[in-house]
């Protein structure tokens, strides 16, 4: 495949996909002029510095020093690489995938794992549904209050109490077992070494992806298979297609059906399958549910995207509320509006929606309480708050950390998010019977050191970005990406070899290889050349750098940057050739030529300076 066609693939998904669409799927997006605005995802943002160029189509975060194209930024937003992200534009954009070896690979590997997925889901549905064998599936899911339609729309399944049974029908169909190993529905006995079912026994819950696709099973273990070996309930493995920290169960469905509630869209987050599907059978389709872990990060960052306020129904005991408890400060990190519910005498979702109904449930969803006001009641639990005790003290150390972690209030944020907080914090102050101001000025240091924190944080985990350390190579760069035309003059004095600096060196050459072409190596050529989000980033700082200087004006400078460049070179010749005369590298007649070569260039320079 030529090198051509490939980035003519490129072009083509580039053009076809604008970036302003792209972020805006991922991040709340503000125009400012013709450009837009975000709060980076990458660094503890309080006032918007992810920047978005619709003329350019780039994207550059100045605090983080990241930036790029379409590519960079999914490629930087989903942890994959560039044929993956250049694979998964393409099928956004519904453009076939024929002249990119690296993408077509890996679009055709994924492909055969989504189809392989598919066929075991359409296995274990059919066989809970029509398979006279899987009956005390069927009778388990009915107990549980779950309905045949509840069953069809969730594609919901049973995997026979067999080691074998889908390994025999994946012979059956032609299906490959490599891949089913692969996708976590077959495992490999460490014993034997041979194939088993690692779902065997137990009624299934589909998980798909947000383009509806399955990607994993959940399985619970029939009471009558159970065990002391056996645990109730398993996930797939991480798998190429499933990470159970980026996936919530049920927004496939939930993600178009999320309502509005006072301006906000609103979805409602669960610890179980079970409660997931009931509540949704009780009309609460903007129901999800976390799939057999704790609510993390990037579980907050996948909510975001589709929702502005999110009520957590967690059981009604003690351990439900420690959950809450301790994923408060993510939300409140993330800007989210948070409101929690433990619902009462003990109950989870799935029961108490069966025992009391919609009405009571939608009850209790009004009653919730939100972020603050559910972490004061924990942290209070016991503690004779006005007491000025060991335990009252520590409480209020507990309530305003979380308080100083909401990133929206460091820069004063909305005025009605900051009245919340200064009536809290006077609340706060009466039930503790401790002066305001000791404990405003108390969350001021929290919040001084949390930023410190973030600052040292992210310094650890920094991506260490591509920079030009020579000035005038870089300005090089900066007057090229503004005057592509330019780049014929330059090329006529400077090698890409003679430049020092590595990523100066390929910028230039592929600049260089362009313009030989016949080629003009505009910014939009260049970042096309580039699958590496360093280098994209790069070109994007460059670019910018060399328009807040001037623009195309800033090519009046070339002359007397190259110049300049001339006249290091000859210097740095010079001191290389006297270092050698003194080391007598050379013959007694080459000696005197070299010396004479020498003072007629010195007078050289005189004259012209």
């Amino acid at each position: 495949m030529s090198p051509t066609s490939s980035l003519d693939t490129k072009e083509q998904v580039r053009q076809a996909t604008d970036i302003v669409d792209l972020i805006g799927q991922y991040l709340t997006l503000r125009r400012e002029g013709r450009a837009y605005k975000a709060l980076c995802p990458w660094h503890d943002d309080t006032n918007p510095s992810l920047q978005i160029n619709p003329e350019r189509q780039s994207w550059k975060c100045w605090v983080c020093d990241i930036g790029g194209d379409v590519f960079s930024f999914v490629m930087q937003r989903e942890g994959i690489s560039f044929p993956e992200a250049l694979s998964m534009l393409a099928e956004r954009a519904g453009i076939e995938l024929k002249s990119f070896p690296g993408a077509a690979s890996a679009a055709a590997g994924k492909k055969s794992l989504y189809e392989v997925a598919a066929w075991a889901e359409d296995a274990f549905h059919r066989c809970l549904t029509t398979d006279p064998a899987s009956a005390p599936a069927r009778e388990y899911l009915q107990q549980r209050g779950i309905t045949k339609e509840s069953i069809e729309q969730f594609h919901l399944g049973f995997a026979p109490n067999e080691w074998d049974w889908l390994l025999r029908r994946a012979n059956a169909d032609g299906i490959s077992i490599n891949n089913l190993i692969k996708i976590g529905l077959l495992a490999t006995s460490s014993r034997t070494g041979r194939q088993y079912d690692r779902f065997k026994g137990r009624v299934l819950f589909s998980i798909r992806d947000t383009q509806h696709r399955p990607i994993a099973m959940g399985g619970r273990i029939l009471p009558e298979y159970e065990d002391e070996k056996s645990a109730k309930y398993i996930n797939s493995p991480e798998t190429p297609l499933f990470s159970k920290s980026n996936q919530l169960y049920g927004l496939d469905r939930a993600r178009d059906t999320i309502t509005q509630q006072d301006g906000k869209r609103h979805a409602i987050v669960m610890e179980g399958y079970t409660d997931c599907v009931i509540a949704n059978q009780f009309g609460f389709h903007e129901s999800l549910a976390v799939l057999g872990t704790a609510l993390g990060e990037r579980h907050v960052r996948l909510l975001s995207r589709y929702a502005d306020q999110i009520t957590l129904v967690l059981d009604g005991d003690a351990a439900g509320q420690r959950r809450a408890n301790e994923i408060l400060n993510l939300f409140i990190a993330g800007q989210l509006d948070l409101r929690v519910l433990t619902l009462p005498d003990g109950l989870d979702p799935c029961d108490f929606l069966l025992e009391r109904g919609a009405d009571a449930f939608r009850e209790q969803l009004a009653s919730a309480r939100d972020a603050l006001d559910h972490k004061l009641f924990v942290a209070t639990d016991g503690v004779e708050i006005g007491s000025g005790s060991h335990e009252a003290n520590r409480a209020l150390e507990e309530i305003l950390s979380t308080v100083a972690q909401a990133p929206q209030l460091q820069s004063g944020g909305q005025i009605q998010t900051k009245l919340r907080e200064d009536q809290f914090l006077a609340r706060l102050a009466s039930k503790f019977r401790v002066p305001e101001e000791t404990v405003r000025e108390r969350v001021v240091a929290l919040r001084k050191t949390a930023r410190r924190a973030s600052r040292v944080q992210d310094s650890i985990a920094s991506h260490n970005p591509l920079q030009i350390q020579e000035p005038w190579e870089r300005e090089l760069i900066e007057i090229i990406l503004q005057e592509p035309e330019s780049v014929s003059r330059a090329v006529e004095s400077i090698a890409p070899e003679q430049l020092s600096d590595p990523a100066c060196q390929r910028i230039f050459a592929c600049c260089r290889e362009l313009s030989l072409a016949g080629e003009t190596p505009n910014f939009d050529r260049l970042v096309l050349e580039f699958d590496d989000p360093a280098m994209k980033n790069l070109l994007v700082e460059l670019d910018e750098r060399g328009r807040d200087r001037g623009g195309s004006d800033l090519a009046a400078q070339l002359p007397d940057l190259l110049l300049s460049f001339q006249r290091r070179n000859e210097k740095r010749n010079q001191q290389q050739t006297t270092a050698a005369l003194k080391e007598k590298k050379f013959a007694e007649d080459q000696e005197v030529t070299i010396l004479q070569n020498l003072i007629d260039q010195q007078r050289a320079r005189q004259r012209d300076s």
